[in-house]
């Protein structure tokens, strides 16, 4: 949905191409009165759209079908969508493919959820539809740093249905991937993406969302307004126009060094010699595909580190997150302590790091061999 502003949220209409206003007001509620990203509600919508296909097509009514939330659960996981919206016949038999993993099938049940708790709370659904989505717990369920020291027992809602989602494999880009795909780049803007990534730790949406005044390259910038001292950018939430988004709320300033300061100046040059003064504000522009200065997007940066991958035939595919999970542990292996590695990677709870300390294989082995090995000791003769 295109705002007059410009600003943009994602939507559902029924089959008469109808907006459905509960879901419309509510998505509209998160994006502009909870300032979530416009992929937030492209993400609850597609949830939301499923729940509200099932209801059609069992006859069911949406506000009531809570009470068989275990049979939508089914439903997602064994029934494909089709690229007309409808659902494709249900494939049975042991072995079946599921159409949905674990953790898709818990994210359209999150959006569900959201979705029923609003139409309660404005009159659209009972209130026993509560009871029928989350049960009541206590805090003494919850992990031993969870619980907060003498503060008695307290109580809190907790989601009824949830599929058990395997562990998933985290992992970070080694430094010989990254220096592999930056030897593969073919200009001075696809070095300087990789290095924002790789060394100075932003997620594809933050860099892409960079603008040219948020970077400050000299060693004193109180000249333009700010006073943090040395070469460093700036990373902010906004609403871009290439959709770029800044997962963080906080506002924070991040330090550079002079590999990146580096990488900056040979791309402003580049950038100049092909646009002159034009292109918009911008950092990361386009520089040989049309239109010419326009910003790119966070996909573009996905796809630039898929074909970075390809061109350097890593084994591996190497995502833009990995690149930034080795920034963390690189400052963790260099003997960067906990608050700095959260500060480094724009995060405000203390915990949030810790999946990005992945130590490199290298310094693993290294601990191993500093163990001695084991000795017997001789007897003293003592009598």
């Amino acid at each position: 949905m295109d705002l007059p502003s410009g600003v943009r949220y994602w939507t559902v209409v029924d089959d008469d191409f109808e907006v459905v206003w509960v879901a419309d007001q509510w998505l509209r509620f998160l994006r502009f009165g909870r300032s979530r990203a416009e992929l937030t509600t492209k993400a609850y919508a597609e949830g939301v759209a499923l729940y509200l296909l099932w209801c059609r097509i069992t006859g069911r009514q949406w506000p009531q079908a809570a009470r068989d939330m275990d049979l939508f659960m089914v439903w997602l996981k064994y029934t494909p969508s089709t690229p007309d919206g409808e659902p494709a016949p249900v494939v049975l038999g042991p072995g079946a493919e599921p159409a949905r993993r674990e953790r898709r099938i818990n994210g359209v049940l999150t959006a569900v959820r959201g979705l029923l708790s609003y139409a309660v709370s404005v009159g659209e659904a009972p209130r026993s539809v509560l009871g029928q989505i989350y049960e009541l717990a206590d805090s003494r369920d919850l992990p031993v740093e969870a619980q907060v020291e003498d503060a008695g027992l307290s109580y809190r809602l907790r989601a009824v249905h949830r599929v058990q989602e395997p562990e998933a494999e985290v992992d970070r880009a080694t430094d010989d991937e990254l220096v592999a795909m930056f030897l593969e780049c073919r200009n001075a803007r696809d070095r300087l993406i990789v290095l924002l990534l790789g060394r100075v730790g932003l997620r594809r949406g933050q860099a892409a969302g960079l603008h040219r005044s948020d970077c400050h390259l000299l060693p004193d910038s109180r000249a333009l307004g700010c006073d943090y001292e040395g070469a460093h950018v700036h990373v902010r939430r906004r609403d871009n126009s290439n959709r770029a988004w800044s997962k963080s709320k906080e506002a924070w300033t991040q330090p550079l060094d002079f590999l990146v300061v580096q990488a900056f100046d040979q791309y402003i040059d580049e950038r100049h010699e092909i646009l002159g003064a034009g292109g918009s504000d911008f950092l990361l522009v386009n520089l040989f595909r049309e239109p010419l200065g326009a910003p790119m997007t966070p996909d573009a940066l996905g796809e630039l580190f898929e074909r970075l991958g390809q061109r350097a035939k890593l084994s591996r595919k190497v995502g833009p997150h990995m690149a930034r999970r080795a920034f963390g542990s690189n400052v963790s292996d260099a003997g960067g302590s906990l608050d700095e590695v959260q500060a480094l990677l724009g995060q405000t709870h203390p915990e949030s790091p810790r999946p990005y300390l992945i130590p490199d294989r290298a310094r693993l082995r290294e601990a191993i061999e500093r163990v001695p090995s084991p000795r017997a000791l001789h007897g003293t003769g003592e009598k």
